[in-house]
């Protein structure tokens, strides 16, 4: 079963300093029909105004991937960690039984526009930890590659969950193939261009789909196309 959300029904905002797009319920936005999809709970995309961001704010229990789009992100947490994220770059943070942290945008005058992604852990009360790593952007064209999976390695962030994140180019006319075990889910977001999921089903930019009891995908590029694919328990 292929579910897709428009672009159109997914919650937006403008604090004026902060712009962008709900995909599940989140802070004053709430649906009760869409507040989860497995253990993933938030898909935001923002955009950061220069010399802004968020400010000092408590998780527990949670690991946040955010993912830079454009722009820098700086990271700051009271584990000690301080890092500035431009594309290629991700980050992790697994929440665990407290973590403090803050999320701003350093430039003077340049947007910062990320990903920013929630999901419940495997185990709940372990201790706060952070991560980061970079994968090379020309390396996403024509794949769907791998940036955060259960199992760290030199490209790739590790996150306490069951799941992998994949980010993918295709040019027009270019064809992205992905399968997985049966009975997993896969919650896919169109982030440029637009995308034919298996022949039928039209994905354009900011569309989102929750897919089930479906283990082959074939992604065409009908535009060239940048594409985030999360393969979930």
């Amino acid at each position: 079963m292929i579910q897709v959300y428009s672009a159109d029904s997914a919650h937006r905002f403008d604090h004026g300093w902060l712009q962008g797009r709900h995909i599940f319920s989140f802070g004053d936005y709430y649906d009760p029909g869409n507040t989860a999809f497995g253990p993933m709970r938030v898909c935001n995309d923002d955009t950061i105004a220069p010399g802004r961001g968020f400010g000092a704010h408590p998780h527990s229990d949670m690991e946040i991937v955010s993912i830079v789009l454009s722009g820098r992100l700086r990271h700051e947490d009271n584990l000690g960690n301080v890092v500035e994220t431009t594309f290629g770059g991700i980050q992790r943070m697994s929440a665990g039984t407290g973590a403090i942290h803050t999320e701003h945008n350093p430039s003077d005058t340049e947007q910062v526009r990320l990903l920013q992604l929630w999901f419940m852990p495997r185990t709940r009360g372990t201790a706060p930890s952070y991560g980061t790593g970079r994968f090379v952007p020309a390396k996403l064209q024509g794949r769907l590659l791998p940036v955060v999976a259960s199992e760290r390695s030199e490209e790739v962030v590790d996150i306490a969950q069951d799941m992998t994140i994949y980010l993918g180019r295709a040019q027009a006319g270019q064809t992205l193939d992905f399968e997985q075990e049966p009975g997993r889910r896969i919650f896919i977001y169109l982030i440029e261009g637009q995308l034919e999921l298996s022949g039928d089903t039209v994905l354009k930019p900011g569309d989102s789909a929750r897919i089930e009891d479906v283990s082959k995908l074939a992604l065409t590029a009908a535009q060239d196309a940048l594409v985030m694919l999360i393969d979930l328990p």
